[in-house]
């Protein structure tokens, strides 16, 4: 008897740890083959945008974004897991299938909706901070004429700001001398450090630099987009948007969002693919 007990408890201790993941039920459920790994949600994520995604002193992940990630995982009923990297080989390395899709706040836009499946969640814009005490003020985008303003590069912000440059080249107005830096945490480092004379910082980024002390913001709100999740799945980007409703209706979302001062996709538009997708 005591053989068999013996037995039993290594074959006990031999099987895998179960969880209440077994007994959950999906809002929607994900096909298996539409995941690179069946069971789990991988997704990139830059976690050097405060507050939206940023590395705790602990080396944990937190921000909106850490936590949205891992709410819609829990409502598939898979387990979530964030690939941390910076952001520009984010997009050549979802088309390469190394994972399901970019929770980075990502911009929409018309080229991207061709390249994958683009869910729209938020809306972001962009503010012009100077270094705290540092005595230049701005009143408008022509003040930055002929100054160098660091941003982080292939970025919407980057793409705007040089549009608003050519724009006032054609007027006689000098150019603006942009600054490009492989992250935002690098493109205020630069600025801390005297490498530039203003940042174009995404809004959040921006209210919490100047909340920090750091910066002082004196353009804001300029341009706007909406901002998604990127996904390689069309299926797997449907299930997303029907959790993100289901989010909408209990009222999880609109917390999430004032929990950490961003702007929400307004109530009007819905959470589904924008765009037609890879051909």
């Amino acid at each position: 008897m005591r053989a068999h007990l013996s037995l039993l408890a290594l074959l006990l201790l031999a099987m895998p740890a179960t969880s209440h993941a077994a007994d959950c039920k999906p809002v929607v459920a994900v096909p298996p083959d539409q995941l690179i790994t069946p069971g789990k949600l991988q997704l990139s994520i830059n976690p050097t945008l405060p507050p939206q995604q940023y590395v705790d002193s602990n080396g944990d992940l937190q921000g909106l974004n850490v936590e949205l990630g891992n709410e819609v995982a829990r409502r598939l009923c898979l387990e979530m897991v964030h690939v941390r990297m910076d952001f520009p080989p984010m997009i050549p390395a979802l088309q390469a299938g190394r994972f399901d899709g970019i929770n980075t706040g990502f911009f929409w836009t018309e080229a991207r909706a061709k390249l994958f499946y683009l869910v729209p969640y938020a809306l972001q814009a962009i503010s012009v901070v100077v270094p705290a005490k540092s005595g230049l003020k701005l009143t408008s985008l022509d003040d930055l004429g002929g100054k160098t303003v660091v941003i982080e590069v292939n970025t919407y912000q980057e793409r705007w700001l040089k549009g608003q440059s050519d724009e006032m080249v054609a007027r006689g107005k000098p150019a603006i001398v942009i600054h490009g830096f492989t992250t935002a945490t690098e493109a205020m480092a630069a600025l801390r450090a005297g490498q530039g004379d203003a940042a174009a910082l995404l809004d959040y980024m921006a209210a919490e630099m100047t909340k920090r002390g750091v910066v002082e913001t004196d353009l804001f709100r300029l341009g706007g987009s909406a901002t998604a999740m990127a996904f390689r799945s069309k299926a797997l980007a449907e299930a997303v948007g029907v959790v993100l409703t289901s989010m909408r209706t209990d009222g999880f979302y609109d917390k999430l969002f004032d929990k950490f001062g961003l702007t929400p996709l307004p109530a009007d538009q819905p959470f589904a693919i924008r765009g037609p997708g890879p051909s």
